[in-house]
């Protein structure tokens, strides 16, 4: 299958559901009131896909390897943002665990994806 948009990547599919998990959990008490972690953990998430997306459309490969390193560093923050959430009775073991696993598969595929265009012959439309 022929990759054409960001939104055909599995990496950004992925980050998406990341994302809506995340503002689901932060739209409840007690996360929906500390203003400025939500704020934050919502930011981390968000950053998650869309660093993918912009880096997709750059068009060249070592641009899009560039921002996926940038989408792998937010999922990053977004785990240790997890624990800090659960530490503090934000969320859940559960959302806790859900979080962990999601974001461990997440940053595998796009250490995968950067390897992949890293070794690949082909080096986005900007270099033809």
């Amino acid at each position: 299958m022929k990759i054409t948009r960001f939104e055909d990547l599995e990496v950004w599919q992925e980050a998406r559901e990341i994302c809506k998990i995340v503002y689901d959990i932060t739209s409840i008490e007690p996360c929906k009131q500390d203003f400025k972690f939500r704020d934050q953990i919502r930011a981390s998430a968000g950053s998650i896909m869309d660093n993918i997306a912009e880096g997709f459309d750059r068009g060249g490969n070592k641009e899009f390897i560039q921002f996926l390193s940038i989408s792998r560093g937010s999922v990053a923050e977004l785990r240790s943002q997890s624990y800090r959430a659960f530490d503090v009775k934000h969320i859940t073991e559960t959302q806790l665990e859900e979080l962990l696993t999601r974001t461990d598969s997440i940053s595998r595929k796009i250490y995968s994806l950067i390897q992949h265009l890293k070794n690949s012959d082909i080096k986005g439309l900007k270099y033809k």
